[in-house]
């Protein structure tokens, strides 16, 4: 279950075989069933959580029951809800496995702890944090400014894999786009491909 994420760590920082083991401690693994919650709106975000296996899904509910998708997590990607996390105040969005899932589970307590007593870790949060600020601002700017094609051309070219993982419902709320439109757009890109 460890090995998804020491090659995580490694793309960003170089790690002892001590630190390896130091950091397993902070860590608790946890297998989840599909549907099975790792935070709930409304409830307190305990959790920083890594996917070793399976994937998960970001989200909240609206009045109607709709969900809004805010992040799919597949293998190697970390998903919480930061601003419960860091702050101990309410979640703003649930998180549930789509998929049987594993996954490494770090309290703030221990985060805190982890990037004390293995600093290279602080390195290693301070630059996947950055990075995934800079992905959400991309992120923002394309609701804003892209087509629904350009939209869906990019999660094809990006992440080819969450296409065959993920239901249309649930791809085209991520997206932003009804269910009709995705399934229109697929239609239209496959014919143009031809």
């Amino acid at each position: 279950m460890y090995d998804i994420i020491f090659k995580h760590l490694e793309e960003k920082v170089k790690l002892s075989p001590e630190e390896k083991e130091l950091i397993k401690t902070f860590f608790k693994p946890k297998k989840l069933k599909k549907k099975q919650f790792v935070v709930v709106e409304g409830h307190v975000c305990n959790y920083l959580t890594f996917v070793s296996k399976g994937l998960l899904k970001a989200y909240n509910v609206d009045d109607k029951g709709n969900e809004h998708i805010n992040q799919f997590s597949p293998e190697g990607w970390w998903t919480s809800d930061m601003s419960s996390f860091f702050s101990g105040g309410i979640s703003f969005y649930s998180i549930d496995a789509m998929e049987d899932s594993e996954v490494l589970l770090i309290t703030r307590e221990d985060f805190e702890n982890l990037t004390i007593e293995v600093p290279v870790m602080d390195r290693y949060f301070r630059l996947l944090f950055q990075n995934s600020l800079i992905t959400k601002e991309r992120r923002l700017i394309s609701s804003h400014t892209h087509t629904a094609e350009e939209k869906y051309r990019h999660i094809v070219e990006n992440n080819p894999d969450l296409i065959k993982r993920v239901p249309q419902n649930l791809l085209a709320s991520y997206l932003g786009l009804s269910p009709e439109t995705l399934s229109r757009l697929k239609r239209n890109i496959i014919f143009d491909q031809k």
